[in-house]
């Protein structure tokens, strides 16, 4: 039995004000072509399918376009909600929604039942757990037990006990979690100390555990304790290739793992340099930096006037920008001292000058400040 795993869609998200739409509607779009090619029986989205708890009337259209096209393709979809999703809008129809093959996670009300496929191997037994937090799990434990519910560890151990695996038969658990060990991105929420750690003990008994929550596709412990990661780049820190996770189950213990690449409709891109070198027509041409999504760090040792305006005259999607010079590495701060007081407007802004750029006024600079500072004083005196 063939699955795609995906996870972490954050439909709707927005970067640095840039809406993500467009670049989500291309990749799922993507991923679509890609079931056509490769027929898998199932779809696994291991949660925070929305952005937001409370998703735009966009986002909601997006994901309805989606999981309506997978329908009429006849693959079933296993969805649970991640720490940004609602839970209570994700469930919203999910009884009616898996007579027609999308399963969606209930909220977690102490029992999780699975859901059961068949192939020529046998049985294979999905079982949907979404997001879960102590207090979450504490809420339905039996009274001898709440106590023992200190950590998300705790928390998914009970949860997973209440389950009553078959361990002689195929089982496949999609969950959101942080397990411990997971390399995490600039993109995710951390908790303070670690606190959200699971412990990858509490999967054992998972022949494939799709694991949502963390950005980048990596393995835990073992090949088939995976985060799929995100289709596309949610931060300039995630440099990872974007792929689908191909899960295939044959007999009770071989799973075969492998993943399809998932090109971007715009690459996330950190550019380094000088102000002249980036605007330079050989540094872009014939590349498509024109049209990715770009940071840029200046190296000039003065700031360039209007920098954001003009980089994006060359580079229509500059998100943000930063300066790595002599005075940014040092982290030189500006303050008072008694001397500033005798000292000449000029000469306070000579001194302001050369800390803040490492380097003096030049001549032309300083007669247009002259002649400033002259017109200045001849209005308030």
């Amino acid at each position: 039995m063939k699955f795609f795993h995906l996870s972490d869609l954050h439909i709707g998200k927005r970067l640095n004000e840039f809406s993500l739409l467009e670049d989500q509607t291309y990749i799922l779009n993507e991923i679509l072509s890609l079931v056509d090619a490769e027929q898998p029986d199932g779809i696994l989205i291991a949660g925070d399918v929305y952005d937001k708890s409370l998703p735009s009337a966009e986002a909601v259209t997006l994901l309805d376009h989606f999981l309506a096209a997978l329908n009429e393709k006849g693959v079933a979809v296993f969805l649970i909600s991640g720490n940004h999703d609602s839970p209570e809008r994700l469930a919203f129809g999910s009884r009616i929604l898996s007579r027609g093959g999308i399963h969606v996670s209930p909220l977690y009300q102490g029992e999780v039942a699975p859901i059961t496929l068949y192939d020529g191997y046998g049985a294979v037994h999905l079982y949907l757990l979404p997001f879960l937090k102590p207090a979450t799990v504490r809420a339905y434990a039996d009274d001898e037990d709440r106590e023992t519910i200190d950590s998300y560890t705790d928390a998914l151990a009970y949860a997973i006990r209440r389950m009553a695996i078959d361990t002689s038969e195929r089982n496949i658990l999609l969950s959101h979690q942080f397990v411990t060990g997971a390399t995490r991105s600039d993109s995710e929420t951390v908790s303070v100390g670690g606190s959200d750690n699971v412990s990858e003990e509490v999967y054992q008994d998972f022949d494939y555990v799709a694991l949502g929550h963390i950005h980048a596709p990596q393995a835990i412990g073992r090949d088939t304790l995976r985060y799929s990661g995100t289709p596309l780049s949610y931060s300039f820190s995630e440099t990872e290739e974007k792929s689908v996770t191909v899960v295939e189950l044959l007999e009770k213990g071989n799973v075969t793992l492998r993943t399809l690449p998932l090109i971007p409709l715009r690459r996330m891109v950190t550019l380094r340099g000088s102000y002249d070198e980036l605007m330079h027509r050989d540094f872009y041409r014939g590349t498509t930096l024109q049209e990715d999504y770009v940071r840029v760090i200046l190296t000039d040792e003065e700031d360039v006037f209007d920098a954001v305006g003009k980089l994006r005259q060359v580079y229509h999607n500059l998100m943000t920008i930063e300066y790595d010079n002599t005075r940014t590495r040092s982290g030189q701060t500006v303050t008072l001292t008694e001397e500033s007081e005798s000292l000449s407007p000029l000469a306070i802004f000579e001194k302001l000058y050369e800390l803040l750029n490492n380097t003096s006024l030049t001549e032309d600079m300083r007669e247009h400040l002259e002649k400033a500072i002259e017109d200045i004083w001849e209005e308030t005196v």
